[in-house]
This record gives structure tokens, C-alpha cells and sequence, in this order.
């Protein structure tokens, strides 16, 4: 995403001592990481990476106890353990990351650093989603507690043309050996370099300040910074957050859906109270070709697949009266007919008067896991179908943010590999 006029002031990266583990000190790099906190499917997923290596990084971002505060506690333990017994090294001089990801189809290239905070209203930063206050609160009380950046946000801007600039280091550093490589069980490999040279760095930032950037994936985390920041009114670490930023006009990502999985809603009970006011067709699996199914139908307006007792149902061509009534006004075309905003306004809240809380509620971005998860415990699953990148870019300059958890980018980075301790400034 560009800024052109001289009016706005872009982004501005700086480098950080990062945090790494010291490959001799644990089993292999790629059992050490973890996806971002969010992502890992609960319980199974947190057992799996927990079962990996005992200094699995899931210890520090999800770690477990009684009570929250228990929690976040353990994980300032463990962080305060793992660099005295020199599982975790920082580097010995600050700098920019260069952070490749690939497998067979995709690859993606960007740089991590620490990045000045700015409010939504400066227009620097754009969020497109809205956040949760008890999940921000949550993440406040891990990074204050830890005193770190334990998983970069994934940042998007655009390049406007193939000069110097950050990808033009990118591209040059990519050449030379890396600090790290390792290729995780999901089949990406990631190669990590540090950007130390003055003037490689000085071309990076010169770049980037030229432009702003849409959050991609971290709306909780972000939030979490700027709450953070308020509390240390003294310029300092805090006023900078960890990110890794990349350039989608040379990296397009991916955009995918998150599925919402309802704990208390059985799927008969659901469709019945849907009854005259959308179509529902009973579909047979297996899930990829209903997942076809609801791609066809979300072409042409609004559209759901319920999952959860042992089935498949699309939902589709909502009632209009049933939109006028409950859709909010006021707000651009494109947000109104989002399927999220028909999602949460006409579904969740008119027809099943379900509160967006935990307990009734969870988010989940593999759709075998929340189809599993709602058969295993007589839920529902709604399957989402994704929201176009262009669709989403263009709310997010009007300043308008989509509801929470409406978009999936990637790949993300995985968590793990380069941390930043707020105490080495």
C-alpha cells in the first residue's frame, strides 16, 4: 500500500538485538517453533508443540497455569531461565532481519524490525479488523509481565517500483549465507539473515518511510503495543514494536478465511431457527468439494457452510428484510455485505443471540480442525469463504475496520525464530 503525498509521514524501522535460540542448546530449530498464538488449535495443537522440545516457544506465548496471572508469570520464568542457561543468546549488535519463507508454491520475502508505533488516525498503520478487549488485556499482561516481543505482526505495504529500496536489499541479502535455516512439519522452509551494513540499512528505512503499511496479521498485538505504550509515557523500547514487513506487489499472500466454531449451538438447532430466512441446501462431503460449493455460492452474495453433525449445509440468499432490519447503516456498501457483517449482526446476534464471548465462541483458522472440533463436541461450525485482498484494502483507507477475525493472510512467520527483549532497549 503506497502514501504519496510529503504531507504523511510513512514507516519508520529500526533495528533491534534480537533474541535467538542457540542451536546447540535445543534438539532442531523447526521443533522449537510454533505458528502464531492465535493459530495453534487448542488443546491438541498446544500438546503437540509442548510434546516437541521442551524449550518449544509455545512455553512463552501460551503458557499454562491456574489463573492468567499464574500464567504469564510462568512464561517471564521461563524467558528469565532460557537466556541464563543460553537456550536464548541475543545478537551481538542491532539489526534489521531478512525472513524468507517457501515451499513448493509460495514464496515470500520481507524484513523484520522494530517499528514506531502511530495511532489508526495518523494513517500510517492501518488496521482493517476490530479486536477483542479480553484478548488485547491477555497479551497486555504477557508482554508487560516478560518485558518482550515474543512473534512479529505480519505487516503488508506496496512497492512502486523495482529501484532501490528495501526488496533491492532483500534480494541482495538473500544471496548470502543465512543466520538460520530450518524447514517446519507444515513444509516450510525459513531462512532468517541479519542486515548490519549502515548503508544497506539506511536504504531499507529511507524506503520504507515513503509508504504505510495494512495489517496483514497481529490486530490484537498491535492494539496491545499502543496500550503498552500509553503506560511508559518516557520515550523509550516501548514506543517500537516487533514486525515483519512485506512487500505484496513483489510477495503476494494469501488470503483465507477464519471459522468461527459456536460451543453451545447444535447444528439442528441452528437450521431450524434459519428456517424462511436463508436457503439451505444439504450437501454430501467429502469437505473439499462442499468447500467448492460455498465458493460458488459466495460469488454471488452471502454465504455459509454449517458443519458439526456429521453433514454439510450451505446457507445462502439471506432475506432481504431480514438484512435492512439488522445490517447497521451508515457504513460503506462493501462493509455492509461483507459476510462477516451478515455474520455477526444477522446471525450471531439477531437469530441465535449469541455473545461474541470465549465461552461461546471460538476462532479457528484450519477448517478440518473446526469441522472436527464441532463433531466432537455436537457444536457448529461456520465455515467462512475468504475476503478479497482488494476488498480489504480499500475499507482499511477509508478507515473503516471489518469485524474481528475476518480475514486469515499468510503464510505467517513462525513464531520462534527471532524474539525482541524490550529490556535490551
Amino acid at each position: 500500500m503506497n502514501t504519496s503525498g510529503p504531507a504523511v509521514q510513512g514507516l519508520r524501522l529500526i533495528p533491534f538485538r534480537g533474541l535467538r535460540y542457540v542451536p546447540e542448546r535445543v534438539g532442531s530449530l523447526a521443533a522449537v517453533t510454533s505458528p502464531p498464538y492465535d493459530v495453534v488449535v487448542r488443546p491438541d495443537g498446544l500438546h503437540h508443540l509442548e510434546s516437541a522440545d521442551p524449550y518449544n516457544i509455545v512455553r512463552l506465548i501460551l503458557p499454562q497455569a491456574d489463573t492468567a496471572a499464574a500464567r504469564h508469570q510462568q512464561a517471564a520464568q521461563t524467558l528469565k531461565r532460557w537466556l541464563a542457561e543460553g537456550v536464548l543468546a541475543p545478537d551481538s549488535e542491532p539489526a534489521l532481519y531478512v525472513y524468507e519463507q517457501r515451499n513448493a508454491e509460495i514464496l515470500q520475502r520481507g524484513v523484520v524490525g522494530a517499528l514506531a508505533l502511530s495511532a489508526p488516525a495518523d494513517g500510517i498503520v492501518l488496521p482493517h479488523e476490530d479486536v477483542m478487549a479480553h484478548v488485547v488485556e491477555d497479551r497486555a499482561d504477557l508482554m508487560r509481565t516478560t518485558a518482550a516481543h515474543l512473534e512479529p505482526l505480519l505487516l503488508t505495504y506496496r512497492s512502486d517500483d523495482d529501484g532501490p529500496g528495501a526488496t533491492s536489499v532483500i534480494e541482495r541479502t538473500t544471496d548470502r549465507p543465512p543466520l538460520l535455516a530450518t524447514t517446519t512439519e507444515d513444509g516450510y522452509r525459513h531462512r532468517l539473515w541479519a542486515v548490519t551494513d549502515p548503508a544497506d540499512r539506511a536504504e531499507i528505512e529511507t524506503d520504507l518511510a515513503r509508504h504505510q503499511a495494512l495489517i496483514a496479521d497481529g490486530h490484537h498485538r498491535w492494539a496491545t503495543y499502543l496500550r503498552l505504550q500509553q503506560e511508559h509515557s518516557a520515550p523509550g523500547p516501548w514506543d517500537f514494536g516487533l514486525v515483519l514487513l512485506v512487500d505484496t506487489a513483489r510477495y503476494p499472500l494469501r488470503v483465507r478465511a477464519i471459522h468461527r466454531l459456536l460451543h453451545r449451538l447444535p447444528v439442528a438447532d441452528a437450521l431450524a431457527a434459519l428456517d424462511g430466512l436463508f436457503r439451505i441446501r444439504d450437501l454430501d462431503g467429502p469437505l473439499p468439494r462442499a468447500l467448492d460449493a460455498l465458493a460458488e455460492a459466495a460469488a454471488e452474495g452471502n454465504a455459509f457452510l454449517l458443519a458439526g453433525d456429521g453433514g454439510f449445509h450451505l446457507i445462502d440468499r439471506p432475506d432481504p428484510g431480514l438484512l435492512s432490519r439488522t445490517i447497521p447503516t451508515g457504513r460503506p456498501v462493501a462493509w455492509q455485505t461483507l459476510d462477516a457483517t451478515v455474520l455477526h449482526s444477522a446471525l450471531l446476534d439477531h437469530i441465535w443471540r449469541i455473545p461474541d464471548a470465549p465461552e461461546h465462541i471460538a476462532y479457528i483458522h484450519d477448517t478440518a480442525a473446526a469441522v472436527e472440533q464441532a463433531e466432537r463436541h455436537g457444536a457448529t461450525a461456520v465455515l467462512m469463504h475468504p475476503v478479497r485482498e482488494e476488498v480489504v484494502r480499500d475499507l482499511a483507507r477509508q478507515g473503516v475496520t471489518m469485524p474481528r477475525k475476518s480475514t486469515s493472510f499468510g503464510p505467517k512467520p513462525a513464531t520462534g525464530l527471532v524474539l525482541r527483549s524490550l529490556d535490551l532497549g
